[in-house]
């Protein structure tokens, strides 16, 4: 039978836990503190600012947050992100992307100080995990990770296959399962859309990640069975709804959970995951800067 992973529930779990860590970074003196950036108009990206600040409150980080009109100089964004850096009531940054075409997407990555860049994403930090010495781990990658310890899933020995090769999720986790550690240890196979005979490679797969962004692409036909299937991809489609459309993964769940020992369903799989492993990277950023020794879940 096949089981689905609750990602609110692990994302419930981790948030409760981090409580503590707040509890001990409060008791030392320090409120962690997290920045959120916005310079769109985009009402998807203004939800999930809003809901990251949410979740700031829900565990006791203080959340700041700094909004940019969309037309502003691109030096206004370099400008916010320096003064932020500056900051020593914020550890932590996250600047909403996407941001407009005038603004160097490459240049608002450098520009985070890589102690507060609890988005993984500063080169520095990228270089630290491709070696195995991460400091903070991409939050999507992350929280896959913590899915599949939650649920028991083994990737020591697996072959675990990622359909996708984006740098927000594709090359960081494919990064983190081969490392010689207990969460790592996979022989991983990359797949993008110059992959040959996809479909032989996706059901060879023991972990079979679909982060390629194209909706329902994965079927049953494409999955091994006894296979886990971790869906990361969120994709709108038309939908006789209310808002007139539906969000749908990049697997197709209902052919997919026939053949699949675990799988995440969307939304309520990664999605939630991605925000508590952000609150996880806040809470160890702040006791790295402030030299305090926090347990984390």
């Amino acid at each position: 039978m096949t089981e689905i992973i609750d990602g609110n529930a692990v994302a419930t779990d981790i948030r409760d836990s981090l409580t503590g860590g707040v509890e001990t970074l409060k008791a030392d003196g320090v409120t962690p503190g997290l920045a959120t950036v916005l310079m769109s108009d985009d009402p998807a990206s203004e939800t999930y600012v809003s809901m990251k600040q949410a979740d700031c409150e829900e565990v006791g980080i203080e959340s700041h947050h700094v909004e940019l009109d969309t037309d502003a100089p691109a030096e206004d964004l370099y400008d916010a992100i320096e003064d932020l850096n500056g900051d020593p009531s914020v550890h932590g940054i996250l600047v909403q992307m996407p941001v407009p075409a005038h603004v160097d997407e490459r240049r608002v990555l450098r520009a985070v100080d890589p102690m507060k860049d609890v988005d993984g994403f500063h080169p520095a930090n990228v270089g630290r995990l491709v070696v195995g010495n991460d400091r903070y781990r991409p939050c999507t990658p992350h929280g896959v990770q913590k899915l599949l310890e939650a649920y028991d899933v083994e990737t020591e020995g697996a072959d675990a296959v990622i359909v996708g090769r984006s740098n927000i999720v594709g090359k960081p986790l494919a990064n983190l399962l081969v490392q010689k550690r207990g969460d790592g240890n996979a022989t991983v196979t990359v797949c993008h859309s110059r992959t040959e005979d996809l479909a032989a490679k996706t059901r060879a797969a023991d972990v079979l990640v679909a982060a390629a962004g194209r909706p329902e692409f994965i079927d049953a036909e494409m999955v091994g069975a006894g296979a886990t299937v971790i869906d990361v991809g969120v994709n709108r489609v038309d939908a006789d709804t209310e808002k007139g459309y539906e969000l749908v993964g990049d697997v197709d769940f209902e052919s997919a959970r026939e053949k699949a020992a675990h799988i995440t369903p969307v939304p309520g799989g990664v999605g939630p995951m991605t925000r508590a492993m952000l609150l996880y990277n806040t809470v160890k950023a702040a006791g790295l800067q402030a030299d305090v020794d926090v347990a984390l879940p």
